[in-house]
């Protein structure tokens, strides 16, 4: 059997899928609310069911040509590598610096690690982004997203 990497992508999406179905199952919910025909893991599960119907589509349906073989060449890891330690970093500058400045920097160093090195483009690209994503989840959707600590040590809110 030839791999190519319709069959690896189609795969990976499909553990994706399939683990993020497992844990939606693992959001809390207001008592009583297991009763309703819509709850909090509703959208997540139907998500999930339909990442793994179309991964295993794509898998079904990926070319098996026998000239398109596997190559690995050309392909830069570094940058992968970069950009899931930037991920980590994130995750972890969260809780200090809360998400509005955590995101803004996650983004910025995004892009730098991308290749983009103008500041003005940097910023330009970064901030409004992070600011409409902060405003749409904490103003539109009434989440509430913690200021981090170092804020709340400095300004007091």
């Amino acid at each position: 059997m030839v791999i190519t990497k319709d069959h690896i992508g189609g795969l990976a999406f499909l553990c994706l899928s399939a683990a993020y179905g497992y844990y939606a199952g693992d959001i809390s919910m207001i008592p009583g609310d297991e009763y309703e025909p819509f709850n909090a893991q509703t959208l997540p599960k139907v998500l999930a069911l339909l990442g793994c119907i179309l991964s295993i589509a794509l898998i079904l349906n990926a070319s098996r040509n026998g000239g398109e073989r596997l190559s690995l060449k050309g392909y830069d890891f570094s940058i992968v590598v970069k950009l899931l330690a930037l991920v980590v970093l994130f995750g972890l500058a969260l809780e200090w610096f809360g998400f509005l400045i955590s995101t803004v920097i996650f983004l910025i160093g995004g892009y730098w690690v991308l290749g983009e090195r103008r500041w003005k483009i940097l910023i330009l690209a970064s901030l409004p982004f992070g600011l409409f994503i902060w405003f749409a989840l904490s103003q539109l959707l009434d989440i509430y997203l913690a200021p981090g600590r170092l804020i709340t040590m400095l300004f007091g809110v």
